[in-house]
C-alpha cells in the first residue's frame, strides 16, 4: 500500500496533463515528425484521463490518515529516497484544497508541493494560490488537447494537412472516446462548471489572491468550458453526431439563456454551431472523391430513425427558454430537409421532407432573423471562428436559394404592411402594433453578418452576379475561371434577390435595404459590384417622374437629394448674430430623413473605402460633385450626428492622394475650422464653436471625433505645405493648435454621457499627432524663420507640425504632462484587470502616447543639434531628463517606472509592452540616468517586484504563446509573434547597454546581482532558493536551455536566432566583466552545467540566418575560453578536463554526437590502441567541426549597372550615408539613402523628368537593393571575423592556459597538426575571403609555436634507453628510402611523423605566396610561424667542437644521417622547390615595409641561408641585388641611429632593425661565397662611412 501512497512531485493533476498538451502541440501544430510516436504512447497511457474527463481522484480515508501523520512520519516522494516531513501548515492547506475541489488528499499535497516549486514563476502569490492555478491549468490542458485531437480528425469540413498515419491515429483515438459517451460528459461539465460558483467556493476558503490572480483563474475556467464546447463543435464539423448525442445537444440548448447584453455566450454559441453543423449537408455539392464515403456516414441521409426522432423533437410545441434559439434550429432543420428532398432516391423520407415549409414558417414566426442578428452575430467570439461565419452564411443563402416562395411571401407581407402604415398615417391613426418585420430583420442580419471580414473570405461575393463579362481578371465573381461561363444557379438566385428587393422599395424597408447593401459591399470586389448596381439603378429610368432620377437607391437619386437639401438649408442659414443659431432650425430635416441620409452616407463610405475606382468616379462626376455638396451641407445648421457622418464620408474620399490635395484647399476655403478671423465678424464660427457650445452641452462628441478622423486620413494621404496662403500665415498650425489645445488638452475635463467616448476622443487625436511626428524629419530650414508677405506686410510663416510637436514634447509643456499622466492612468486601469467601457480605446491612446515618446527619443538628437547651430531663441531639454521629472500627482519621480510597468501586461497588451521596452532601451544608453533609474525601480518593494516580474514575463513570453497554427496563423497572430519577439530583443539590448555602464545599473538589478553590497559578493541561486526571485538571468538561461537535452540542440538557435545571439552575448558580458564574472561562472558551472550542455551541440547550423548563427557561436566560444582559463587558474582540474575532452576528443562521447565522419588518418596512437578492440568509428574533433562550419568564401553583390544616375556620385552618396550601427560595424543607412535619392528625383524639373519618373524610381530600388546586399556582406564578414577570433581565442587558451598534463604530448601534437592542416586548407581555398587572413595567420603563428615547443620537449626526453640504443641508428638507416610510418613512437620524427611536418611546411609556404604583394602584417605572423617550424629541425644541443662530442673525425663523417639533418635536408628541398617566387617575397619584405616585418624576414633569411647547403638563396640575394640594397641601407640606418643617442631617444624600433640586419650580414659573412659577395657589394666601405660608431654617450655630470 505504501507504494501507492507515494507523492508525485510534479502533481498528477497537473504535470502529466501539461506534457500531454505539449506533445499534442508538437505533433499537430508544430509538425515535429518525432513527436508522432511520443503522442501515440502518451495517448495510450492517458486514455483513462480522457475517458473520465475532468474526474478527480476521490477522497480516501487511508490517504487522509497518512497526510495527517505526515508531519511526524513523513511521506514518500516518487523517485526520491526516504520520506519527507511536511510542515503542519502545508497539511492544513492540503485538507482545505481537498475539500475545495473534492480531490484526494495526496493529490492536494502534490498540488501544493508543485505550487511551492512553481512559486518563483508567480511572484507575489502563495503556494496555495499557485496550486489553484495549477489545478485549473491541468484541466485546461486536457480540454485543449481534446479539442486539438478532434480538430485533426478526418472529416468533411477541413483538413490540417497532417500525415495520414497521424490523422488515422487521432481519428481512431477520438472515436473510442465518443463511444464512451463523450458528448454527455462534455455537456454535463459545461453545465456544471460555472465561474461564479467556483469563485464563491474559492472566496470562502481565501483561494483568490490579487486582481491578476483572479483574472488568471477566471480565464482558465472560461477556457476550460470554451474548449470543451468547441471540441463538440469541431466534432460536428468533421463528422456528425449520432442520434442520441444530437438529442442530448438539443436538450441542452432548450435550457440555454442569453447574457445580459442579449447575446449568446461563447460556450452556447459553440454548441449551437455544433448542432447546425449536424444538420449541414452543403458538402454534398462539392464533388470530391471522399464525398460518397461521407454520405454513408451521415445519419441524416442514411437513418430514417434519426430523421424521425429529430423531426418530432423539433416539431414539439413545447417552447424553449429562448424561442429565437428554437427558431434558429428549426430553420436549419427545415433547410436540411429541403436539401435532402432535392437529392435522388429519398422518396422514403417524403413524409418528413414535405414538412419543411411548415417548419420554416414556425421559425420565421419566432423571429429567427432578429435572434441571429441580436444574439449570434454580435456574440464576442463570432468573428474569431471562420466556420461560424461560413455556417451562418450558408444558413442565410440556403434560405434565400432553397425557399424562394417563402422569401416572396416575406416581401409581399412587407409591401402590405407598408400600405397599412401609409393608410393609418393618412388617417392620422397610430399604425397597428401587430405588424411583422421579418424582411427588415433578414436584411439587417445580412448587413450585420458581412460588415466585418476578418479572414478576408469575401463570402458576400455570392450575392453579386456580374451582368457583363468582366475584362479584368482581378474583379471576378465567386465562380472563378472563364468569364463567360454561366454562374452557378445559387449565385443567380441570390443576385436576383439583391436586385429585386430594391425595385419599388416600400419606405419601411428603405433603411434596412441600404444597411444590407452596406454589408454586402464590404470587400474590394463586392464594393465594385455594389457601385455598379447603384450606377445602373439611376440611369435606367431617367425619364422618370419629378426628374429626381429613378430608383431611390441610386447615386443619381442620393446626390440629387443632397443638393436639394443644400439648396433648401442654405436659405435658412442664420445670420451670424441671430440668437436662433443656438437652437437649430427644426424645419430642416426630419428624423426619418436623417436616418435615411446617414444610412446612405455609410453605404457610400463603405464602397469608396474599398474601391479606389468608385472613389475617383464619384468624385470626378460633373453633376454630382459629392465633395462640394458635402462641404456645403457642413456649413448649414444640421444635427452634429449628420455632420459627423458627412465628415466620415469625406475621410473615405480623402484616402486617394489626388482627392486629398484638393480637399485640404476646400476645407480651408469653407472654414470648417475657423483659421482666419475677420475683424467685422463678432462671433466665432466653425467646428470649435460646435465643440464648445453644442457638443459639450450634449456631452456627446461625434463631430469632433469625425473631424479628427478626417484630418488623420488627409495627413496620411497628402500633406500641404502652403495651406491657406494668401489669407493667413500658411501652414497646418491652426489645425494642430485646435487639436492640441481644444481637443487633447481638455479631453479629460469634459463631461461624457457615454464613458467610453472619453477614450475614443483621446485615441483619434493622439493618432493624428503620432502620424505627424512619424513623418517629420528635422531639416535645417525648419530652424530658420521663414517670412511671407500677407496684405503688404512681412509675417513669420508657421513651422511644420512635427517641429511644433517636438518642441512641446521636449519641454515641460501641458501636452507632455497630460501624455505622462495618461500613461499613469492607463497602467492603473490595466492593473485592475477589470473590463471597463472604452478599454480598447484607452489601450490605443496609451500606445500612441508611448509611440510619441519613442519617436521623440529617436529624433531628439538631430533636432537639438540643428537647434544649437541655429539662431532660434528656443530652449529644449532632452526627453530622458524630462522623464526624470517629478510627477505632480504622486510627488515622486515615477514617470519611467510607470512606463516600465506596462511590461507587466506583456501577455495581455503586447504592443504596449513593446513600446515601453523600446523607450527603456533608448533611455538606458545614458549612464547617469542608470543610477537614478535603479533607485526609482527599487525603492518601493512591491513595485520593484512587479517590474522584475514584468521584464521576466516578457522574456518568457514564448511559454505563454499557445501554438499558433503556423501556416494558417492569421495576420494578427503572426503580428503578435513578431511583437513578442521584438520586445524580447529590446529588453536584451537594454541589458547589454546597461552592463557597459558602471554599477549600480539596471542590468545588475534585473539579472539578480547585489546592489547594496559589492557586486562580486553576490551569490546567484536558482529561483525560489533562499527567497531568490526569478530574474532575467533565469529567463535567458531558460531560453537557451530549451532543447539542449535532445538531439537537435537549443531550440532558440533555430527558431529565434537573433534572440539566442543576444542571450549568449549577455552571458558572455557577465562572464567577461570582472565584477560579475565570479558569481556568474560559479552559478553557470554548479547549478546549470551551462557550458557543457551548450558546447556539445556546437557547431550550430542555420543557413538562413548565417550571421546570427556565427555570432551565437562566437559568444559561446568566448565564454568557454574564459571558463577554461578560470578553472585552470583555480585548479579545478575535473571541470577543465571535461570541457577539453568535449572539444578535443575524436572518440564519440555520447551516442548522438557522432557525426559519422571517419577520423583523420587511421591512427592508433599507442600500444594500448591495439589492445582496445573497440572499433567505434572516430568522429571529427569538435574544435575542428566548429571550424568546418565557418564558410570562408563570401558572395559579393553584383556591381551596379546604372542608366540614369552617375556611378561615381552614387558611390559618394552611399559613403556619405554610412554610419556605425549598434555592433560598431560601418553600414549604410538605407532609409537615409532612400530619402536623399527620392529628394534628388523630386528636384528634377521639366516634362522629360516626369515621364521618366517610374524608371528613375525603379533604378532607385535597384540601388537600394545593392546597398542592402552590401550591408549584409559587411555584417557577414564582420561575423566571420568575430567567430574566427573567438575560435582562435579558444584554441590559444586550450594550448597556453590549460594545464599541460591534461593532454598527453603525442595527442597534443596530433591535435595541433589536425588544426593546422584544416585551417590552412580553408584559407588556401580560392574562394576564401581575404579579410579573414589576418585572424588565420595569428592562429597559425600560435599553433606552430606550440607545435615546435611540444616536439622539442619530446626530443629532450630520451626516447629509448638501454639495449635498444644499438638498433636506433639501424632503424633510421633503413628508413631512408621511405619516410617512417608516423604511428610507431620509436621511429621518425616526433609523434606526428615527417610527412605531416612536410605537409605543414608546404601549406605555410603556399599561404605566404597567397598573400601576394599586400598583407605584410599577415606575412609577419607567417614568418614567425616559419621560424618556429624551422626550429624543430635544429638539434637541441649541437656541440661546437669534436672534443666536446667525444667522437673522432671519422666517426663524425661516417655516422648515418640523423633525424634532424634528414628533416633539415627535406625542409630545404621543399623550400627550394618554391623557387624564385618565394625568395622574391621574403627578400622584398626584408628590405622594405613595417619594422617588425623586416626583422622577421631577416631572421628567416638568416635561418634559411644557414641551412641552405646549395646556397641557392645566397645566389638569388646577390644576383637580384637585394644584398646590395641591404648594404646600402646602412647609410640610412646611420642617420637614424645617431638620433637614438640623444638623451631622450625616440622609439627604439630602428635599433632592433639594425641588429637584425647586422646579424643577418654576419651570418652571410660566415659562408665563404657570402663573404665574397659582401665584399663585392662594398660592405666594409659602407660601415667605415657610418659616423654612429664615432659617437660617445654623453656622461651625465651628476651621475
Amino acid at each position: 500500500m505504501a507504494t501507492l501512497l507515494a507523492v508525485n512531485s510534479a502533481a498528477s493533476l497537473w504535470g502529466p496533463y501539461k506534457d500531454i498538451w505539449q506533445t499534442v502541440g508538437n505533433a499537430l501544430w508544430r509538425r515535429q515528425p518525432e513527436a508522432i510516436h511520443l503522442l501515440d504512447m502518451i495517448l495510450k497511457k492517458h486514455k483513462p484521463d480522457f475517458i473520465s474527463l475532468f474526474k478527480n481522484p476521490p477522497k480516501n480515508v487511508q490517504q487522509h490518515e497518512k497526510v495527517q501523520k505526515a508531519s511526524t512520519e513523513g511521506v514518500a516522494i516518487q523517485g526520491q529516497q526516504g520520506t519527507r516531513l511536511l510542515p503542519e501548515q502545508l497539511i492544513k492547506e492540503a485538507f482545505i484544497l481537498s475539500n475545495l475541489f473534492d480531490i484526494g488528499e495526496l493529490a492536494a499535497v502534490e498540488l501544493l508541493l508543485a505550487g511551492e516549486h512553481q512559486q518563483p514563476h508567480f511572484p507575489g502569490l502563495t503556494r496555495g494560490l499557485v496550486a489553484v492555478l495549477l489545478y485549473w491549468d491541468g484541466k485546461r490542458c486536457i480540454a485543449n488537447s481534446l479539442k486539438a485531437l478532434i480538430q485533426s480528425r478526418r472529416g468533411k469540413t477541413w483538413t490540417l494537412e497532417l500525415s495520414p498515419e497521424l490523422v488515422s491515429m487521432t481519428t481512431r483515438f477520438t472515436d473510442e472516446l465518443m463511444e464512451q459517451g463523450l458528448t454527455y460528459k462534455v455537456l454535463t461539465l459545461v453545465s456544471q462548471i460555472d465561474v461564479n460558483n467556483e469563485f464563491e467556493k474559492l472566496q470562502r476558503e481565501r483561494g483568490l489572491g490579487s486582481e491578476k490572480h483572479r483574472k488568471e483563474v477566471s480565464d482558465l475556467i472560461k477556457e476550460c468550458r470554451q474548449s470543451l464546447a468547441e471540441s463538440l463543435f469541431a466534432w460536428a464539423c468533421q463528422s456528425p453526431l449520432s442520434k442520441d448525442d444530437t438529442l442530448l445537444l438539443i436538450g441542452h440548448l432548450e435550457r440555454v439563456t442569453v447574457e445580459a447584453n442579449g447575446s449568446l455566450d461563447v460556450v452556447n454559441l459553440a454548441l449551437l454551431m455544433a448542432l447546425l453543423y449536424c444538420f449541414d449537408i452543403s458538402f454534398i455539392e462539392q464533388s470530391t472523391e471522399e464525398r460518397d464515403d461521407m454520405i454513408h456516414q451521415l445519419p441524416l441521409l442514411t437513418e430514417r430513425q434519426y430523421i424521425a426522432t429529430v423531426h418530432s423533437r423539433l416539431q414539439d410545441s413545447q417552447p424553449w427558454k429562448l424561442p429565437g434559439l428554437q427558431a434558429t434550429v428549426r430553420l436549419a432543420w427545415a433547410l436540411a430537409l429541403r436539401g435532402i428532398s432535392q437529392l435522388p432516391d429519398v422518396t422514403a423520407l417524403a413524409e418528413f421532407t414535405e414538412a419543411d415549409e411548415a417548419m420554416a414558417e414556425l421559425a420565421v414566426a419566432d423571429n429567427v432573423f432578429l435572434f441571429l442578428t441580436e444574439s449570434v452575430v454580435v456574440s464576442e467570439n463570432f468573428y474569431q471562428e471562420e466556420f461560424y461565419i461560413r455556417r451562418t452564411h450558408n444558413l442565410i443563402t440556403d434560405f434565400l436559394a432553397l425557399m424562394p416562395m417563402k422569401v416572396k411571401q416575406l416581401r409581399n407581407r412587407a409591401d402590405e404592411d407598408a400600405r397599412i402604415i401609409h393608410m393609418s398615417m393618412q388617417m392620422g391613426n397610430e399604425p397597428p402594433i401587430s405588424l411583422r418585420r421579418d424582411l427588415e430583420h433578414l436584411m439587417l442580419l445580412i448587413g450585420e453578418l458581412y460588415k466585418k471580414n476578418p479572414f478576408h473570405l469575401e463570402l458576400a461575393l455570392e450575392y453579386w452576379c456580374p451582368s457583363e463579362p468582366l475584362q479584368t481578371p482581378t474583379i471576378m465573381g465567386s465562380y472563378l475561371g472563364v468569364a463567360h461561363q454561366r454562374p452557378p444557379q445559387r449565385q443567380v438566385v441570390l443576385s436576383k434577390f439583391v436586385r429585386q428587393m430594391g425595385d419599388l422599395l416600400p419606405p419601411t424597408i428603405y433603411i434596412p435595404y441600404l444597411k444590407m447593401l452596406q454589408g454586402l459591399a464590404n470587400g474590394p470586389q463586392c464594393a465594385h459590384y455594389c457601385f455598379s448596381l447603384l450606377k445602373v439603378n439611376g440611369s435606367s429610368h431617367v425619364e422618370n417622374i419629378q426628374g429626381a432620377g429613378g430608383s431611390p437607391v441610386s447615386w443619381e437619386h442620393f446626390f440629387h437629394s443632397l443638393m436639394l437639401y443644400h439648396e433648401h438649408l442654405r436659405k435658412d442659414l442664420p445670420s451670424a448674430d441671430s440668437v436662433q443659431y443656438r437652437h437649430l432650425p427644426s424645419r430642416g430635416i426630419t428624423q426619418k430623413e436623417q436616418d435615411g441620409l446617414i444610412a446612405f452616407l455609410q453605404l457610400t463610405s463603405t464602397i469608396i473605402t474599398w474601391s479606389e475606382n468608385a472613389r475617383l468616379a464619384l468624385c470626378e462626376h460633373p453633376q454630382w460633385t459629392p465633395v462640394v455638396v458635402i462641404l456645403g451641407l457642413l456649413q448649414c445648421s444640421i444635427p452634429p450626428v449628420l455632420k459627423a457622418e458627412l465628415l466620415k464620408t469625406l475621410a473615405a474620399f480623402g484616402k486617394s492622394p489626388e482627392i486629398a490635395a484638393s480637399l485640404w484647399q476646400s476645407l480651408e476655403y469653407t472654414q470648417i475650422l475657423q483659421t482666419v478671423r475677420v475683424p467685422s465678424q463678432r462671433q466665432a464660427i466653425g467646428i470649435e464653436v460646435e465643440l464648445n457650445e453644442i457638443e459639450s452641452r450634449c456631452e456627446e462628441y461625434p463631430l469632433t471625433r469625425a473631424f479628427c478622423q478626417l484630418i488623420s486620413t488627409l495627413v496620411e494621404s497628402s500633406f500641404p505645405s502652403n495651406l491657406g496662403a494668401g489669407l493667413r500665415p500658411p501652414g497646418f498650425d491652426p489645425y494642430l493648435q485646435f487639436l492640441r489645445d481644444s481637443v487633447f488638452l481638455r479631453f479629460r475635463t469634459r463631461a461624457y454621457r457615454r464613458a467610453a467616448e472619453k477614450w475614443e476622443v483621446a485615441e483619434v487625436v493622439l493618432e493624428v499627432f503620432y502620424k505627424l511626428l512619424r513623418d517629420y524629419e528635422p531639416q535645417l530650414e525648419d530652424f530658420v524663420d521663414q517670412f511671407v508677405e500677407l496684405q503688404g506686410e512681412e509675417i513669420i510663416a508657421y513651422k511644420p507640425p512635427g517641429f511644433s510637436l517636438m518642441y512641446h514634447l521636449l519641454n515641460e509643456s501641458p501636452m507632455l504632462e497630460l501624455a505622462l499622466s495618461l500613461l499613469e492612468e492607463g497602467v492603473k486601469q490595466l492593473d485592475t484587470y477589470a473590463p471597463f467601457p472604452g478599454k480598447k480605446h484607452l489601450e490605443k491612446a496609451v500606445q500612441h502616447c508611448l509611440a510619441l515618446l519613442n519617436l521623440t527619443l529617436q529624433k531628439e538628437n538631430l533636432f537639438m543639434d540643428l537647434l544649437r547651430e541655429s539662431q532660434l531663441a528656443l530652449i529644449v531639454s532632452p526627453l530622458e531628463q524630462l522623464l526624470q521629472g517629478i510627477n505632480p500627482r504622486t510627488k515622486k519621480a515615477d514617470n519611467v517606472v510607470n512606463i516600465a510597468r506596462y511590461l507587466y501586461h506583456g501577455n495581455t497588451n503586447p504592443e504596449l509592452a513593446f513600446e515601453s521596452a523600446k523607450i527603456l532601451c533608448c533611455i538606458s544608453c545614458n549612464s547617469n540616468i542608470q543610477i537614478k533609474l535603479v533607485g526609482d525601480f527599487t525603492h518601493d518593494q512591491s513595485v520593484s517586484q512587479k517590474l522584475m516580474a514584468g521584464f521576466v514575463e516578457c522574456l518568457d513570453s514564448e511559454d505563454t504563446e499557445e501554438f499558433v497554427r503556423l501556416e494558417e496563423g492569421s495576420e494578427m497572430e503572426k503580428k503578435l509573434a513578431v511583437i513578442h519577439h521584438e520586445t524580447r530583443i529590446h529588453i536584451l539590448n537594454l541589458l547589454i547597454t546597461s552592463l557597459e555602464c558602471n554599477p549600480p545599473n539596471l542590468a545588475l538589478y534585473l539579472l539578480g546581482f547585489e546592489l547594496k553590497k559589492p557586486v562580486s559578493t553576490t551569490n546567484l541561486q536558482d529561483p525560489g532558493v533562499l527567497g531568490c526571485p526569478r530574474t532575467c538571468l533565469h529567463a535567458i538561461l531558460n531560453i537557451l536551455e530549451k532543447g539542449t537535452d535532445g538531439r537537435t540542440g537549443p531550440v532558440a538557435v533555430q527558431e529565434s536566432p537573433q534572440l539566442a545571439e543576444l542571450c549568449y552575448q549577455v552571458i558572455y558580458q557577465l562572464c567577461a566583466c570582472s565584477d560579475t564574472s565570479g558569481p556568474t561562472m560559479r552559478y553557470l558551472r554548479t547549478s546549470q552545467d551551462f557550458l557543457f550542455s551548450q558546447l556539445q551541440h556546437l557547431p550550430f547550423s542555420n543557413t538562413e540566418y548565417e550571421i546570427s548563427m556565427l555570432n551565437q557561436m562566437s559568444w559561446l566560444m568566448k565564454t568557454a575560453s574564459i571558463e577554461l582559463r578560470v578553472t585552470s587558474l583555480n585548479r579545478q582540474r575535473s571541470h577543465t578536463q571535461r570541457l577539453l575532452h568535449l572539444l578535443l576528443d575524436d572518440m564519440p562521447v555520447k551516442p548522438y554526437s557522432a557525426d559519422g565522419e571517419g577520423g583523420t588518418e587511421d591512427e592508433n596512437r599507442s600500444v594500448s590502441g591495439f589492445l582496445h578492440f573497440d572499433t567505434t568509428t572516430k568522429v571529427r574533433r569538435k574544435i575542428l567541426s566548429i571550424l568546418d562550419s565557418i564558410d570562408f568564401s563570401q558572395e559579393i553583390p553584383e556591381p551596379l549597372q546604372l542608366d540614369f544616375f552617375d556611378r561615381a556620385q552614387i558611390e559618394q552618396v552611399i559613403a556619405n550615408c554610412e554610419h556605425k550601427n549598434l555592433r560598431g560595424q560601418t553600414v549604410c543607412n538605407v532609409k537615409l539613402l532612400h530619402r536623399v535619392l527620392v529628394a534628388e528625383v523630386n528636384a528634377l524639373q521639366g516634362m522629360a523628368a516626369i515621364g521618366q519618373r517610374p524608371l528613375l524610381m525603379e533604378e532607385i530600388s535597384t540601388i537600394l537593393q545593392y546597398v542592402v546586399g552590401r550591408n549584409k556582406l559587411l555584417q557577414c564578414l564582420h561575423a566571420k571575423r568575430h567567430v574566427l577570433e573567438s575560435w582562435r581565442q579558444l584554441v590559444e587558451i586550450i594550448l597556453t592556459a590549460c594545464p599541460q598534463d591534461l593532454i598527453q604530448a603525442e595527442d597534443r601534437q596530433l591535435i595541433i597538426r589536425d588544426i593546422l592542416q584544416d585551417v590552412h586548407d580553408k584559407i588556401l581555398d580560392d574562394e576564401a575571403a581575404q579579410e579573414l587572413m589576418p585572424v588565420v595567420a595569428g592562429a597559425v603563428f600560435t599553433l606552430t609555436a606550440h607545435l615546435s615547443q611540444s616536439v622539442r620537449t619530446e626530443q629532450k626526453q630520451p626516447l629509448v634507453s638501454g639495449p635498444r640504443e644499438a638498433h636506433y641508428p639501424l632503424m633510421l638507416d633503413s628508413s631512408f628510402s621511405s619516410p617512417p610510418p608516423a604511428e610507431n613512437p620509436l621511429v621518425g620524427f616526433a609523434s606526428i611523423g615527417d610527412s605531416s611536418l612536410h605537409i605543414i611546411l608546404k601549406k605555410l609556404l603556399d599561404f605566404i605566396l597567397k598573400t601576394g604583394g599586400g598583407f605584410q602584417r599577415v606575412r609577419t605572423h607567417l614568418y614567425g610561424s616559419l621560424l618556429y617550424y624551422l626550429q624543430i629541425a635544429q638539434r637541441p644541443d649541437e656541440p661546437d667542437t669534436l672534443e666536446a662530442a667525444k667522437k673522432t673525425m671519422w666517426e663524425r663523417l661516417t655516422a648515418p644521417e640523423d633525424v634532424f639533418s634528414k628533416l633539415q635536408r627535406e625542409n630545404i628541398a621543399i623550400i627550394e622547390s618554391y623557387g624564385a617566387a618565394l625568395m622574391e617575397v621574403v627578400c622584398r619584405d626584408a628590405c622594405d615595409g613595417h619594422e617588425i616585418g623586416r626583422m622577421l624576414a631577416l631572421a628567416l633569411l638568416d635561418r634559411i641561408v644557414s641551412v641552405d647547403k646549395q646556397q641557392q638563396w645566397l645566389l638569388y640575394l646577390s644576383n637580384s641585388g637585394y644584398l646590395k640594397v641591404l648594404v646600402d641601407s646602412l647609410v640610412e640606418d646611420d642617420r637614424t641611429l645617431q638620433s637614438l643617442l640623444t638623451p631622450q631617444p625616440p622609439l627604439l624600433k630602428a635599433l632592433y632593425t639594425y641588429e637584425s640586419k647586422m646579424a643577418f650580414l654576419a651570418r652571410v659573412a660566415k659562408i665563404q661565397q657570402g663573404a665574397l659577395e659582401l665584399l663585392r657589394s662594398g660592405v666594409i666601405v659602407r660601415l667605415a662611412q657610418c659616423q654612429v660608431y664615432d659617437m660617445r654617450p654623453e656622461m651625465d655630470p651628476q651621475g
